[in-house]
This record gives C-alpha cells, structure tokens and sequence, in this order.
C-alpha cells in the first residue's frame, strides 16, 4: 500500500544464557567434583582444620564420610594432633590433664575447649575420694579402673562416649601355679569403627601368661588358656614381665631380667616370643617399645642425653632381627630448647612412642628431684625436638591424641 509506512524489522533479544557479551558464572568450591574436593582437603593442615571444613556443608561431609581410602590417605599424611598430657592419680584424686598451648594451632584449642578433660562424666565411687587410675590412653579412649569400687570405664572426652565395663571373671586365676598378678589392660580399637572396641586383660604367675578380652559388641569377657611362651626360660621372680606396649594390634612385654619379649597378637589371640636386642637385656628401666611412622616395631632406649634406636626388620635371609638404625645426640637441643644448665637436668627419660613420635621428659634433676621438669617430643623421621610444658613429673603421663570423628566416619549422611 502506497500510504503505509515500511515498519523497520524488529530486533530479537537474545535470552541471559546466549549473550556472548554476558560474563561466564563463576566456579566454586561448590561445583568440585568429590575427588577433586578431596585432594584439596589433603593439604589441610591437621585433622581439626578437616573437621572445620567437613562440617561447612553436607555436599564435603559426605565426601569425607564415603571414601575410607580417602581417611587412610589422610592419617599417613599427618600425624593425630597431641591435644596434651594426662597424669595418673597421686593418690585418690582424679586424674590431671596439662593441655597443649599454641598459637599457631588455634584448631587444637578449640578441641580442648569442647572436651571433657576433668572428666566429670566418669562417675565417681566417692566424692572425697574418685580414686580413678589410666589403664590405657588409645585412639582417643581412657580406660580407667576404681580398683575401691571394682569399676573400669571405657571414655573419649572429646565425644563423651561413656562405657561401663565389667571386671574380669574370677576364673581369670584358675590354674595359675603361683601367685596371679594382673599384667595390664589394654584397648584395642580402630578410627574406621568408632564406638566398637576390645578391652585386653593380661595377666600372668611364675611361668604362665593368659588373657581375657572383653567385647563392646557381645558385653562379655572371655578367658583364654594358660600358656608357656618360653618353657625353657624360667623366671627369676613373681614380676617377671613388664609393662605391655601395643604396637600394629600387638602386645609386647618384655622379660624383666632376660633377652626376650612375650608377644601377643589381639587379632589371633595367639603368644609368641621374640628376642631383644642383647645390650638392653635385663635394662628395661631405660628403653621402651613402641611404634614408628610406618607401624613397625621399634625400640628407643635413652643414656643421659642419646637416643639409641632399633627397628625389628627382615635380614637377607627373609628374618626378622634388630638393627641399631640410629643414634641421636640431643644434649644441646635439650638446653637450648628448655633454656636450661647441663647442672639443672638429670637425663632423658622415654615415656612412649607412638606413630614415630618419642615422648619424653627430663628425669629428676641433678639437685633437687622435687623441682618440675620439661616434656618434650622428638620425631625420629625428621629429627625434630619440641617442648611441650613445664611440669612436675609426679606420676605416669600418658600423652592423649585426638581420633578421627565418628562423624567423619559414617559412609551415609543422616538426612
């Protein structure tokens, strides 16, 4: 039509997602993939940084929850963070704890914080008199024992998980050929199964060495036969053993006066014998078993300021034998880290060793026994000596590690 005008074409807007000029949405941590989200979470720092960002959401929680290769990885690579110290009893009070302080790691005392280290769940038999002693100090468990009130108690007090545990049967003693004595109790647990344990009761007379073990899952004990590791090696007296170490799901208790030590393997329940080196026969006050980085045996035995350290490794005929592997010389770290005289310390004294870490304090001091003394810790992979606190060493210390969470365990989130 000659009188209409020509309507110029419309232009088509282009939808948000199809503007080439619209900037691209931006990634988040969100959008990771689990595995990728995992190798992040690898280089974390420690296992309360781990904690902090698995709890952010539910998409990191079950990453962490449903991959067990995942947790193995990340316990290789760094070792459980050593929230402090206990001390057993002096007497009936309850047991102490001297908490690890330092700034630079603000996550551990957050998990100090949170937990119940005055143990006030644990009940007491007497108000004026708990009377509790630390049987054992294992993946975040004390086994505790009220020998007035015939009570052991299984407790985590970061989670306050609270188990009542009976005393061993009577019969623990049928048999025995002299006098019985209880050898030590011992927790066998894993960071996988939480809340699932084995208490291992050892005990012995003149030649003889049984166990009881105690399941969380069945709430009975069950008494295994006497046995005779070493038949041929009689004992010169009545406390012939010592006390037991728990090394990759085995105890060791070495002889007191003789080159060898009793094994019992808490898989099998099976005794067998070992020998020791032949320098610490009969010297167990200055050695002690333990476990390196690798969960192998090992053995640190202190002289004044050196360490002496054997590993139990294959030889080239496919058997295992002790080889002296290290010798380390600390007297300078020692008073360089405490800030103190070669007149003021005593020796080093090895408390434990656990995942290749030795615990271990300065004995009583050249002058006066009575005044405190500095715990450290020494990594025998790194050679790395730190200072812990200042203390009076009074009684048995049992260094308390956090474990894995049960809440990072789980393979399904709860909804």
């Amino acid at each position: 039509m000659s009188g209409e005008r020509e309507q110029p074409p419309r232009r088509r807007r282009l939808p948000p997602t199809a503007n080439p000029q619209a900037p691209a949405a931006a990634t988040t941590i969100h959008d990771l993939g689990a595995d990728l989200l995992l190798d992040i979470f690898l280089r974390l720092p420690s296992l309360p940084s781990l904690v902090r960002a698995a709890l952010t959401c539910r998409s990191f929680l079950a990453a962490v929850r449903s991959s067990p290769a995942f947790r193995r990885s990340f316990r290789e690579l760094h070792q459980p963070p050593l929230l402090g110290l206990f001390f057993d009893p002096d007497g009936p009070d309850a047991p102490s704890f001297a908490p690890l302080r330092r700034r630079s790691y603000p996550g551990l005392a957050a998990a100090v914080r949170g937990a119940d280290f005055f143990l006030t769940r644990v009940p007491a038999a007497d108000d004026a008199s708990p009377g509790w002693e630390i049987l054992d100090c294992r993946v975040g468990y004390l086994l505790l024992v009220s020998w007035g009130s015939e009570q052991i108690y299984a407790y985590n007090p970061v989670t306050r998980a609270l188990d009542l545990i009976p005393m061993p049967p009577d019969d623990i003693a049928e048999g025995s050929d002299g006098e019985f004595v209880y050898h030590g109790f011992h927790m066998v647990s894993s960071d996988e199964v939480p809340g699932s344990f084995r208490v291992v009761c050892l005990c012995f007379d003149a030649t003889q060495v049984r166990a009881a073990v105690f399941s969380s899952a069945t709430r009975e004990w069950r008494v295994l036969p006497w046995v005779e590791p070493a038949p041929e090696q009689q004992a010169d007296d009545q406390y012939w053993l010592q006390r037991a170490t728990q090394v990759n799901g085995s105890l060791y208790s070495a002889h007191a006066d003789q080159a060898y030590m009793v094994v019992l393997d808490t898989a099998t329940m099976q005794f067998s014998c070992i020998d020791l080196p032949d320098q610490l026969e009969g010297r167990g006050h200055i050695y002690r078993a333990g476990e390196a980085k690798d969960g192998k045996l090992c053995i640190v035995c202190a002289i004044q300021f050196i360490l002496f350290v054997w590993y139990r490794v294959a030889g080239a005929d496919g058997v295992d034998k002790w080889t002296l592997d290290k010798i380390f010389t600390l007297e300078g770290e020692v008073l360089e880290a405490t800030g103190g005289s070669r007149d003021e310390h005593g020796a080093l004294k090895v408390l434990e060793i656990m995942d290749g870490i030795v615990y271990l304090s300065t004995s009583e001091t050249v002058k006066d026994a009575s005044l405190p003394c500095w715990f450290l810790t020494f990594c025998l992979e790194t050679r790395k000596l730190e200072k812990l606190f200042h203390k009076l060493n009074d009684s048995y210390a049992h260094p308390y590690s956090m474990a894995w969470p049960p809440s990072l365990v789980a393979d399904i989130v709860n909804p």
